[in-house]
């Protein structure tokens, strides 16, 4: 009798390890879930953000030309005003030798 009287002690025990276990195993799927839709909420933040990003080095780019195109049209543009300036000054001195010859005569 000692013997089955131990048997079903160590049954008792056995049942009660696996109910602890199927606890334990719910627990798990719960969290493994969770952690699932956690991480697919990280992924779709990530991918967000990382078309944000792109978006944003695209824009930089464009900039970048855009800059790139302003400082050839100031360059060009300078170089017209010094051009234009350059033939202001000659005129300038041709009227005022031509002033000066009106003066001269009087």
């Amino acid at each position: 009798m000692a013997r089955l009287d131990d048997l079903e002690a160590r049954v008792t025990a056995l049942e009660e390890q696996v109910r602890s276990t199927r606890q334990d195993a719910a627990a798990a799927r719960i969290l493994a879930g969770t952690a699932d839709r956690d991480v697919s909420d990280f992924k779709q933040t990530l991918n967000g953000h990382t078309q944000v990003l792109n978006a944003v080095r695209e824009t930089q780019v464009e900039h970048g030309q855009d800059i790139t195109s302003l400082k050839t049209e100031v360059i060009d543009l300078r170089a017209e005003m010094r051009s234009g300036f350059t033939k202001i000054n000659v005129n300038m001195e041709q009227i005022s030798r031509l002033l000066q010859q009106v003066i001269d005569k009087d």
